[in-house]
């Protein structure tokens, strides 16, 4: 499937307010079916494309080329085309709008917003970003994960790293040993009330938006924990750096408007595989 096709199943689902899984239970297939049908990876089948012209409700021409069907015009319609072709017009640029939010590199990676922030890489990494949290697929198989549950890192289909029910995250040695570091002087450390301190200083203050931003100090406190994690075992690829990314994100999305602010900064995403890929040459390289 071309892309622009690819593009077209997205906007269609899009206008119909549907999110993937709701689009594959009504279909039956997973939602990992549809996101390749939208990211040009794959095609669907005969029958799938007449279910989706049938819940998009246009013919299958206009769901594969996006053409509507000719029609012989009687001199009533040719005295409408006007208000057909401006109301083809203003629809054209609402499929406009919605494709200013997908960016398609060279390189074949996907970024798109839907529901959050997504970044689908040519050679199987994914990053998902929005109110359920952070979530990183990479393609050696390692899975980080940081939402209202805390922290799990997950490395070929072993947990490497969590947060128990007390809060505090846990390390397990090829998942037989649990080292907890609750007892380190760094973990006792309050850094939450230090994050809360900066964010009623900051909002009050009204400095650079004051609570319209202030918030992010609050994405610093996995960051503080995970990094004392990681210096004190020497493993950097315990560090939460997915979270550091969406700060950067941000930062300069909200103030780096003259390198492109949101339109350029999702790429720090893109470091995000790189990131623990070079965690796993130092760690395979110390065991050697």
């Amino acid at each position: 499937m071309n892309i622009e096709t690819a593009n077209r199943l997205l906007q269609y689902r899009k206008k119909h307010s549907l999110s993937q899984e709701e689009l594959a239970a009504k279909i039956g297939v997973s939602r990992q079916a549809v996101s390749k049908w939208e990211r040009a990876e794959a095609s669907p089948d005969t029958d799938n494309l007449i279910l989706l012209a049938q819940i998009y409700g246009v013919t299958l021409d206009e769901l594969l080329t996006g053409k509507e069907k000719v029609e012989e015009e009687t001199t009533q319609e040719k005295q409408s085309g006007n208000e057909n072709s401006e109301s083809t017009a203003a629809n054209d640029n609402d499929v406009n709008a919605q494709e200013n939010n997908t960016y398609d590199s060279r390189s074949g990676d996907r970024v798109y917003f839907d529901n959050g922030l997504h970044v689908d890489s040519k050679n199987g990494e994914h990053v998902h970003v929005g109110w359920s949290g952070i979530h990183v697929d990479s393609s050696d198989g390692t899975k980080v994960s940081v939402d209202k549950n805390g922290v799990f890192v997950e490395e070929k289909g072993e947990r490497k790293a969590y947060t128990d029910e007390n809060g505090h995250i846990i390390y397990d040695d090829c998942c037989k040993k649990n080292h907890s570091y609750k007892k380190s002087i760094w973990y006792k450390f309050p850094y939450p009330i230090v994050a809360l301190c900066v964010f009623l200083a900051w909002g009050f203050s009204g400095f650079l938006g004051g609570f319209a931003y202030s918030w992010m100090a609050f994405l610093t406190i996995p960051i503080y924990y995970t990094l004392v994690e990681a210096i004190i075992k020497k493993k950097p690829n315990r560090f939460c750096y997915p979270v550091c990314a969406l700060i950067i994100f941000f930062v300069w999305g909200f103030w780096g408007g003259a390198l492109g602010g949101f339109a350029i900064s999702w790429i720090v995403f893109l470091t995000i595989p790189i990131y623990y890929f070079i965690c796993s040459v130092i760690s395979h390289s110390e065991n050697s």
